[in-house]
Order: structure tokens, then C-alpha cells, then sequence
């Protein structure tokens, strides 16, 4: 009993432990004060001055529209990659996935400067372009690292039976291959737009004048104090995922049950 009791109190320290933030900036985004250290009463007043504020909407357009393009594109890329790689004979392949964790494992610093030293030397004009061609590099190694384990789970002689069966080698992928790995398809493409969302360090090195995305408004806010409209706006982009992740879950349940 005694047991019991210690285990839950241990996990709920855990999820304290790393909610508790979460949980005080949601309160705060609802305090009337700026001061993040005293409570003033509740009040709805940053969330009606976030749809005024200008320079934060631009910032949430770029990084919505930066996430939504990187993590298609390289989620697009990866996959046709991961397959690419599991199909490759032993010693190639075992090159080329050392290659691809080379950026997962390289520090952002030094990724950020390689792009931007790039970038300089084929005289691309730094702006949404750049950050854009950056988050997808960056994300193309964690989408395929979320593909290869369904991969390796699926039956190999799947394609071929189908292949046998009259289907071509592009019908067998589009209709056999695909919908047994769309679960880590459906990761990595969720990986790299949270990747996208949250990365300061490549976006700050690879922008152009007047492009910036959330990462780079706080920043630049950090200096002289963050305005509590920022609060409003994680509380919203929590809420929004929060709700997309239990839809995505219940999809998941609906369609293991439906296979038994």
C-alpha cells in the first residue's frame, strides 16, 4: 500500500515538476498586471491586445507558415529518404544513417553557421527563403528517424506480394507501403513542426532584415520585458495543440481497434 502511494506521489512530482511553468504562464496570461510576480486580478485584456498587437501576429504568421511548409516539405523528403535507406544494402546503409545523425547529434550553433556561411557564399538574399530552407534541413533527420522503426516493423514481404499480385512498384508504395508506416509519418511530420515552432538559434542566424519569427520577437522583447500578450498567445498555441494531440490519439485508438 505504502508502495502504491510513494509511485504516485513520484509521478505526480514528475508532471508538477514539468507543468508547473506551463501552469503559471496560463495563469498569468489572465493577470491585469504586467508584472509577472503579483496577481492583480483576472482580466481578458492581453488577449484582446494580442489581436492588436502587429509586430506579434507578423511573427506568428511567419512561424505558422515557416512550420507548416518546413514540416511538409521535409516530412515529404524524409519519407521517401527513410525508404530509400531501409532498402539499401548493409554497409551503405549503416554510412548513411551515421550521416543523417551527424545533424541530429551536431550542436544548432554550429548548424546555423554552416547554413549561414552557405547561404553567403551562393549570394542567397537572406530572408524567409533562407529560414525556411534552414528548418527544413534541420528536420528532414528527425522525420527520418521516426519512419525507419515502422520500416523495420513492417512485413518486407508486403510489397512484394502486391507486386506479384499485378500492382506496379508506385501502386504498391501509394496503397501498401505507406499506410503501414503513416503512423511514424504522422510523428515525424508532428516532430518537425514543433521543431520548427520552437528553434531560435538556426532562425536568428539564417533571417533577413524584417523577418522574424516568435523565437526571435521574445528575444528581442527579453531585453526590455516581455509584454504579457506573449503569455496570451502560448496559452492559445498550448490550448490548440493540447486539442490537436487528443484528436490525433483518438484516431490512433479508432483505427487499432478497427484493425483488432
Amino acid at each position: 500500500m505504502v508502495d502504491k502511494i510513494l509511485k504516485k506521489l513520484y509521478v505526480f512530482m514528475i508532471f508538477l515538476f514539468l507543468y508547473a511553468p506551463i501552469i503559471i504562464l496560463i495563469v498569468f496570461s489572465f493577470n491585469n498586471s504586467k508584472s509577472r510576480g503579483t496577481w492583480d486580478g483576472f482580466t481578458l485584456r492581453w488577449y484582446v491586445e494580442l489581436f492588436q498587437d502587429r509586430q506579434v501576429l507578423k511573427a506568428f504568421y511567419n512561424t505558422i507558415l515557416i512550420a507548416i511548409s518546413s514540416s511538409i516539405i521535409s516530412t515529404i523528403i524524409g519519407t521517401f529518404a527513410a525508404i530509400g535507406i531501409h532498402y539499401m544494402p548493409g554497409f551503405s546503409k549503416k554510412i548513411v544513417l551515421n550521416l543523417n545523425y551527424l545533424p541530429v547529434l551536431n550542436p544548432d550553433i554550429v548548424t546555423a553557421v554552416s547554413l549561414m556561411t552557405l547561404y553567403r557564399m551562393l549570394k542567397i538574399e537572406f530572408g524567409l527563403l533562407t529560414m525556411l530552407l534552414s528548418h527544413i534541413t534541420f528536420c528532414v533527420p528527425y522525420v527520418i528517424l521516426s519512419i525507419l522503426p515502422k520500416l523495420k516493423q513492417m512485413n518486407k514481404h508486403l510489397p512484394e506480394a502486391a507486386m506479384d499480385l499485378g500492382a506496379t512498384p508506385m501502386y504498391a508504395l501509394w496503397k501498401v507501403v505507406l499506410p503501414e508506416i503513416m503512423p511514424g509519418i504522422i510523428t515525424g511530420a508532428l516532430m518537425a513542426f514543433t521543431l520548427s515552432i520552437d528553434d531560435f538559434v538556426i532562425s536568428f542566424f539564417n533571417t533577413g532584415h524584417g523577418v522574424s519569427n516568435l523565437s526571435i520577437t521574445i528575444f528581442s522583447m527579453a531585453r526590455r520585458g516581455i509584454n504579457p500578450v506573449i503569455n496570451a498567445l502560448s496559452t492559445l498555441m498550448f490550448g490548440t495543440m493540447m486539442i490537436l494531440l487528443l484528436i490525433i490519439n483518438k484516431r490512433t485508438d479508432k483505427t487499432v481497434k478497427e484493425r483488432g
